[in-house]
């Protein structure tokens, strides 16, 4: 004799498979947009590296009492700088070099530097920190950026005359991603 229980067998209704599906539609909905948003991360973490090498060379200046340059390339196969002391009146990327950053690929979402506004592509420090025309010049420098474009985003990083001081303002065009703001 089969015993026979009154256990029978449970599936899930239509309901209930229903409401996981809106559930998981709704987290998709949420997360989907964050990871659009890892291009424009990635671009602003070279913007941040930029902005820390430029402040360091400055910093370097002044604690070793001697010229800090960065120069920076525009090239094919990426936007890169290097950052180099100044020996006499000469900032040579080979035979001074401190630091290379090449800002390439994906990881800084494929930025490229839009417009480079220092002399010569450079941005060269005294040793009281200040920003001069050309190594081994005393002649205070102007104004200078660069503009660095990844994303649908475009940002300017300026380093000012006599001060030096470093800043980076948002110069999208309007009728891209970011908008016209600054920082």
């Amino acid at each position: 004799m089969a015993l026979r229980g009154n256990h029978a067998s449970r599936g899930y209704t239509l309901v209930e498979l229903l409401i996981v599906i809106v559930i998981m539609g709704i987290a998709g909905a949420l997360v989907v947009p964050s990871f659009s948003q890892t291009g424009v991360l990635r671009v602003q973490s070279a913007v941040r590296m930029i902005v820390s090498d430029i402040t360091s060379a400055q910093s370097d200046a002044v604690a070793f009492q001697r010229g800090m340059g960065i120069i920076f390339y525009d090239e094919p196969t990426g936007p890169r700088y290097v950052l180099a002391e100044v020996s006499g009146n000469r900032l040579d990327p080979d035979l001074d070099r401190v630091l290379e950053r090449r800002l390439t690929g994906s990881e800084f979402g494929e930025c490229v530097f839009s417009a480079i506004g220092f002399t010569s592509n450079q941005v060269v420090f005294d040793g009281l920190g200040g920003p001069v025309d050309s190594p081994g010049s005393a002649t205070p420098a102007g104004t200078g950026f660069i503009e660095v474009r990844g994303s649908g985003l475009t940002y300017r990083i300026s380093v000012e005359a006599y001060t030096g001081r470093v800043t980076v303002a948002d110069v999208t065009p309007s009728g891209e991603e970011g908008g016209e703001s600054g920082s």
